[in-house]
């Protein structure tokens, strides 16, 4: 039987010691915190562990298809791309959920990552990324959401950019399940909804009022939504607050 081949245990111990300092690393961010100031000491940490990007966001999925909570973006590009996402219904990250696998699109104002992803390539662009990797957290049931990442200009991730990135969508995707079973006094995990959601509180707002107005069902309510901000060029949240406002009516579309 030939052992392991040369240089293996190397970079399996290599591996072990960057999983252990990433998960030290977020551990200590988050140590003390009220739970509100979770996601954004999180977002902080995984930028600092991922300094070759231009910024990153987390979200988790809906329990509604193609629905989703950012519980983090660390600037307002990144941002802007869950939500472009969320609204297309296309994109890396819908596709890394699809596949339970990594996406990565290198440069978006061209093909093939142009053509694969048509609407969201122009939008990403406008936004100002030309490059876009996203990353499923993954756990027994399917995908919980990504970490998603981009660049300003278009380029690839090297080696150690990728390996670093799948480890900490590893230990956010450890985390995120500790949502579903850690009890309201448990360090405040289960709270990291809370911070997350504040502006996201807007889209349902406006979800209810589009049901109760229109007379239909809530997932029919957030499609007339997307639908409004993909034919405006604009995002979900936006829409919803002109819909709460009183200065947009959808209705009758």
């Amino acid at each position: 039987m030939s052992g392991p081949e040369p240089g293996a245990e190397d970079a399996e111990r290599e591996t072990h010691v960057l999983r252990r300092r990433i998960a030290r690393e977020l551990i200590a961010a988050v140590r003390g915190l009220p739970p509100t100031a979770v996601p954004k000491a999180l977002c902080r940490a995984c930028a600092s562990l991922l300094p070759g990007v231009s910024g990153l966001s987390l979200s988790v999925l809906g329990r509604e298809a193609g629905t989703g909570v950012v519980l983090f973006a660390s600037d307002e590009v990144a941002g802007q791309l869950a939500e472009i996402q969320y609204t297309l219904g296309e994109g890396p990250c819908t596709e890394a959920v699809r596949l339970l696998a990594p996406v990565f699109a290198s440069d978006l104002t061209r093909a093939p990552d142009a053509r694969r992803w048509p609407l969201f390539s122009v939008q990403a662009a406008k936004a100002g990324a030309e490059a876009v990797f996203s990353l499923p957290l993954t756990a027994a049931a399917g995908a919980l959401g990504t970490l998603d990442l981009y660049r300003q200009t278009a380029g690839t991730l090297d080696d150690g950019q990728v390996r670093t990135a799948l480890l900490v969508a590893d230990a956010l995707g450890l985390a995120v399940t500790a949502l579903d079973h850690a009890s309201s006094d448990s360090d405040g995990v289960v709270a990291w909804l809370e911070g997350a959601e504040s502006d996201r509180v807007e889209v349902h707002q406006a979800t209810g009022m589009i049901m109760v107005h229109m007379g239909v069902t809530a997932q029919e309510a957030l499609l007339r939504l997307r639908a409004r901000a993909f034919a405006q060029g604009s995002t979900s949240l936006a829409i919803a607050r002109a819909v709460i406002d009183g200065s947009m009516d959808i209705r009758h579309e």
